[in-house]
């Protein structure tokens, strides 16, 4: 895994592990999707704050990343 993919949780410095792919359809096409990075100790929060909003699309294992995601 490479050392760069750093969890997106506000000041966490941890290994992402998961990939949680999101859309504000009010900003971004339907098709697009960014990507937040999440440790294990911060998917549950950051999904439930996407969640909240209708913007969480998908969740995946890094590793399931490819360029097309973002």
């Amino acid at each position: 895994m490479s050392p760069d993919l750093v969890c997106s949780a506000t000041g966490c410095r941890r290994t992402a592990t998961r990939a949680l792919l999101w859309n504000n359809p009010t900003l971004h096409t339907l098709e697009r999707r960014k990507v937040w990075l999440a440790c294990a100790d911060h998917e549950q929060s950051l999904g439930e704050f996407l969640s909240l909003r209708s913007f969480l699309k998908d969740t995946i294992d890094v590793g399931e990343l490819t360029d097309a995601h973002g």
